[in-house]
């Protein structure tokens, strides 16, 4: 048995097609129909069901892609790891994310300490980051909300590194605009902006109005957070936004007094995933990144505060 071998019977068994599985190989598709018989020869059973030019993965061949999937896992960490040791690469870090802008700046920021490191960006729904953390196909994910799969049952870890209160946004020239805060039932009856169905922001913003104890009158729904501050800038109506935006932006913002509205952002890992020396540095960085920003903020607020006492 071969490594090239368990390498392409896992393109087969993800594909179902000799055809497309040696195209995406780059292979003649007699060489790989070769391949994959001589694995099963070697191991003793078929591993697909033929049916004309259909194949199907059988129940030996689920099984059996389950060890092959472990063992080039271990194999790809493990050259990770050597080539680390040996100092044949300055470090890589693959992450995934749902919102790219709260972590642009830390993200530039540890770029520039660390110039070398390869860094890669997927974006991803929820479910897909624990799908990429648990296979090993990205080192790290950064999500508004913890995966349901951390835990101590489980071998995901998190950590909080960012908490950012919600507030109500107006256009304007909105009645409430000069108001400095609000109860979010108050707006039971208003249009709002909000973000599309599944997208985690809008996750939490549902349980928000729950607590609130109503169901908001959606005239729009969207994908990106700018596209909710145009379309409140425009008076399409109001939407929730956290106060991490854009501090250009001049939309009236106001605090929310009932229910307590805050994000809370964290970053996962794999704990058995092998993590390189850069991942761990790049995880650590945004840790100590997201406190001192909040120290800073904490003291800028505390230096208005005595300002405004003293005139």
């Amino acid at each position: 048995m071969e490594l090239l071998q368990l390498q392409y019977f896992r393109t087969v068994a993800r594909l179902e097609h000799i055809t497309k599985a040696a195209q995406e190989l780059r292979i003649a598709q007699p060489a790989l129909s070769k391949t994959i018989a001589r694995l099963e020869e070697d191991i003793g059973v078929p591993l697909f069901d033929r049916h004309g030019r259909q194949i199907r993965l059988n129940s030996y061949g689920k099984a059996f892609l389950e060890r092959v999937e472990a063992a080039l896992m271990l194999l790809e960490e493990g050259r990770k790891e050597v080539s680390e040791l040996a100092g044949l690469e300055h470090g890589g870090i693959h992450l995934a994310t749902s919102t790219l802008d709260r972590l642009a700046e830390p993200i530039g920021k540890f770029l520039a300490l660390h110039p070398k490191v390869q860094f890669r960006i997927t974006q991803a729904s929820l479910k897909e980051m624990a799908q990429l953390v648990e296979t090993g196909e990205v080192d790290l994910c950064f999500t508004p909300l913890p995966t349901d799969r951390t835990g101590i049952q489980t071998e995901l870890r998190a950590i909080a590194v960012l908490s950012e209160e919600v507030y109500l946004a107006v256009p304007p020239d909105h009645r409430l605009a000069k108001r400095k805060s609000i109860r979010l039932s108050e707006v039971a009856s208003e249009r709002f902006i909000g973000y599309k169905e599944g997208i985690p922001f809008q996750q939490m913003n549902e349980a928000f109005f729950r607590a609130a104890g109503f169901t908001p009158n959606f005239v729009c729904r969207v994908d990106e957070p700018s596209a909710i501050s145009s379309l409140i800038q425009a008076g399409l109506g109001v939407g929730l936004v956290g106060n991490y935006a854009d501090p250009n932006n001049s939309l009236p913002i106001l605090r929310i007094e009932q229910p307590v509205c805050r994000r809370h952002f964290h970053l996962v890992w794999h704990e058995r995933r092998y993590l390189s020396v850069a991942a761990r540095q790049f995880r650590d960085f945004v840790v100590q990144y997201f406190r001192e920003r909040k120290e800073t903020r904490q003291m800028e607020s505390e230096a208005k505060s005595v300002e405004r006492a003293m005139v």
